[in-house]
């Protein structure tokens, strides 16, 4: 009996526990979670407009199936231009997939050496990166090494930088967060880093690597380094929540097209990308998706092995204080349960 009364007070307790949590959870969360699964994928990207989105690209390659192309919203809210499945975005973090193929293909290659350490290439880094000496490329790629990273210090956003040394400047002389390989944290100052030193060991721009390497092997024709190599048309607007202005300008790292995204993606994930002996240091260093966040552009990559499907997703605006990226996950999560309904069908 007593069992029985404890298990009850448990339940209630928990049932209390989650109404409570409600009232601290936005409720355009709740509802884009609870809401039926619409039947087909641009259903539910008509959903998330409705949501709040601006605009939404999803593509999706299903084994054995055509590529999908889907959009909603627009791809200029300005100008009421609609949203293009074939438009380029800034992919912001999913670049960090490019570099760490481009280290491994320069570690077989044995131009690079994961166990080197930060100071064996740059030694004048000694005293102003803590730990320089300890920190291995290894450590870098997988955001081991303790190296603050450069986007987190004050005000950032307000005033993004535009150069590597820039960045870099921002974290210099500051303490590490930990020791060298005692424990994780993301940094995009590790990336800035790991790009210099294969620029250092190159002689050349790391991005010509990655173009003759991995793009021009995988014939991919929309993915650019710089906004200045592209027409400011074909890119996607991008907005954040609070600021008025369009930051598709802003001079941000890698743009993309959801299809050339995904064709990389799916290279990296079924081997065709990676020469041998490249798969086994590939899989020791680093993840097989990404997301990426900047200011006006959010963006989801993955492979769904069980449906042997690739999911790329863009969506604006961004509201780093808010709910968006929740949401975001949300409508991700629904697609793939939308594509995995119609694969058992």
């Amino acid at each position: 009996m007593k069992r029985k009364l404890t298990k009850g007070i448990i339940r209630i307790a928990l049932l209390i526990g989650t109404i409570v949590s409600l009232f601290f959870v936005p409720w355009i969360l709740v509802k884009a979670w609870i809401l039926p699964l619409p039947d087909t994928v641009q259903q539910q990207l008509e959903e998330a407009i409705d949501h709040g989105f601006d605009g939404m690209i999803v593509y999706v390659d299903e084994a054995g199936k055509p590529p999908a192309y889907y959009a909603a919203g627009w791809h200029d809210r300005e100008n009421k231009i609609p949203a293009n499945p074939k438009a380029l975005f800034k992919i912001a973090s999913i670049s960090k997939l490019y570099i760490a193929v481009a280290v491994t293909k320069l570690v077989s290659e044995e131009r690079l050496s994961l166990d080197k350490t930060l100071a064996d290439y740059f030694p004048e880094l000694v005293g102003r990166i803590e730990n320089a000496e300890e920190i291995t490329l290894r450590m870098m790629v997988q955001h081991r090494s303790g190296i603050p990273n450069y986007t987190d210090t004050y005000l950032y956003w307000a005033n993004p930088k535009e150069s590597n040394q820039e960045n870099l400047e921002l974290v210099l002389d500051l303490p590490a967060g930990f020791e060298p390989g005692e424990d994780y944290e993301y940094s995009n100052t590790n990336f800035l880093l790991l790009s210099e030193i294969m620029d250092k060991v190159l002689g050349y721009a790391h991005f010509q690597f990655i173009q003759e390497e991995i793009l021009n092997r995988l014939n991919l024709q929309h993915t650019f380094a710089f906004l200045r190599e592209v027409n400011i048309d074909d890119v996607m607007s991008g907005y954040h929540v609070g600021y008025p202005l369009d930051l598709k300008t802003d001079k941000q790292g890698m743009l993309a097209s959801a299809e050339d995204v995904g064709i990389f993606l799916r290279a990296l994930n079924d081997g065709s990308l990676l020469d041998e002996g490249e798969q086994e240091i590939y899989s020791s260093i680093y993840v097989y998706d990404h997301t990426g966040l900047i200011p006006g552009y959010q963006s989801i990559a993955k492979y769904h092995k069980n449906i042997d499907t690739v999911v790329i997703q863009f969506t604006n605006p961004t509201y780093f204080e808010g709910y968006n990226w929740n949401l975001s996950e949300i409508v991700y999560n629904r697609i793939v349960k939308i594509l995995r309904r119609q694969k058992s069908d």
